[in-house]
């Protein structure tokens, strides 16, 4: 069974919200099968796109676009048509598509940032958040430096999962292990967290929904409610807002961990059933 299989549940979720920000379609790190089995299991009133989906920097260098990055813009705009309403928020990545901000093609808008109200009445900026990250806004070389460095480690991801993949080991994310193991990055993170939370406070939201540092949170930074969608080429991880207000993180991690948990009990119930199953007998008239 494959990763993408074991990440797929049985049946089509409702769900009133889902964030997803930095897919990176158009690079070799782009978990698009993945993200196109989570797709496929909800159905939801409300998407938003929160920055990065298409890699502009990558595509300049040179095409690389597999089936699997189409059947994720597919997938995206089938859900479109059936009624799920789409929000592109542009990141930096995807740059490109500023210039059309404020665009509505049928039920999908382009946007630079939006506001979401929850279900219970609160109010999130939905942002992708390289507007927090100095090095993104003022030392672009150094971006593209650091991006070449970040290519680098993913290709390393891909091989290890690769290998765990052959062994019957589920997903796992070697440059979000490093994350929280650099001391320089888990500044960084910080640092950008508390950027975004005092911009929240001061324009009066009572959350921040954001993507651009590929790190999967939800958390309370002072009096802001921080979360963050994480991203489709290590983590694998997104929020999903439930009818009742409550948002919920989402990793591909846990969820393959949950699925062979469930199907290792359902084959452990079949086998005890049919131990324990009494030899079938004839009825006799009466």
């Amino acid at each position: 069974m494959t990763h993408a299989e074991l990440a797929r549940p049985s049946r089509k979720q409702r769900v009133r919200t889902l964030w997803i920000s930095d897919v990176h379609l158009g690079t070799r790190g782009c978990q698009a099968e993945h993200l196109s089995q989570f797709l496929k299991a909800f159905q939801a009133d409300r998407i938003y796109l929160v920055g990065d989906i298409i890699d502009g920097w990558k595509l300049r260098g040179g095409i690389y676009w597999p089936q699997a990055h189409t059947n994720v813009i597919r997938r995206l705009l089938t859900m479109s048509k059936r009624g799920t309403e789409v929000i592109y928020v542009t990141g930096n990545h995807d740059e490109f598509l500023r210039r059309y901000s404020k665009l509505i093609l049928g039920n999908i808008q382009l946007v630079d940032e939006a506001e979401h109200l929850t279900a219970d009445g609160r109010r999130l900026l939905v942002i992708h958040g390289d507007q927090f990250d100095v090095i993104t806004r003022y030392h672009r070389w150094l971006a593209f430096l650091g991006d070449r460095a970040y290519e680098f480690t993913l290709v390393l991801n891909r091989w290890l999962n690769h290998w765990r993949a052959r062994y019957g080991y589920g997903y796992w994310s070697l440059s979000a292990y490093l994350k929280h193991k650099v001391k320089g990055a888990v500044n960084f993170i910080s640092d950008f967290e508390d950027a975004i939370a005092h911009e929240c406070t001061r324009r009066g939201f009572h959350g921040v929904v954001c993507g651009h540092i590929h790190h999967a949170e939800i958390r309370q930074v002072g009096e802001v409610e921080y979360l963050n969608c994480g991203d489709w080429v290590e983590s694998c991880s997104a929020l999903i807002e439930h009818w009742d207000g409550s948002i919920e993180l989402y990793r591909l991690a846990e969820g393959q961990a949950r699925e062979r948990e469930r199907l290792g009990a359902a084959q452990d119930g079949g086998s005890l059933g049919r131990c324990a199953a009494p030899r079938p007998t004839r009825c006799r008239k009466p």
